[in-house]
């Protein structure tokens, strides 16, 4: 294994969720690979979704909580441009067998993503309750 592998390995943290010998390859995957990521980019993916509002929706920090939520999942699974952008930051921190693994079932694996992706930044919904002016 290569030094970057070991650090993207070292640095990201351990699995989340239960992994079993009945696991799935992609329940596998998941949470040993995709959960620690989301979590590691947490913070990065709620800015990232603040300025994507931002640029598109700005009176979205004035919809209800229902609307906020149908916004979020929208614009992860219908903005083609946003949803490739929030995937490669996920990609970047596989290591180089992962994203081996993971180009075996990228369609399926990419759905399991944007799904876990879009009920996180939903979980965060109390940073969206109020524009941020800094």
């Amino acid at each position: 294994m290569n030094t970057r592998d070991l650090y993207i390995i070292k640095n990201r943290g351990e699995a989340l969720g239960v992994v079993s010998v009945q696991s799935s390859k992609e329940e596998k995957f998941q949470n040993l690979t995709i959960r620690p990521i989301l979590k590691l980019q947490n913070d990065l993916f709620i800015d990232v979704f603040k300025n994507y509002v931002s640029k598109h929706k700005n009176d979205f920090y004035s919809y209800s909580i229902e609307k906020k939520m149908l916004f979020i999942e929208n614009a992860i699974q219908k903005d083609i441009k946003f949803r490739n952008s929030l995937k490669g930051m996920v990609i970047g921190l596989f290591t180089i067998d992962e994203y081996a693994e993971y180009i075996q079932n990228s369609s399926n694996l990419n759905k399991r993503m944007m799904n876990m992706l879009i009920e996180r930044l939903k979980s965060n919904m109390q940073i969206f309750e109020f524009q941020d002016l800094s």
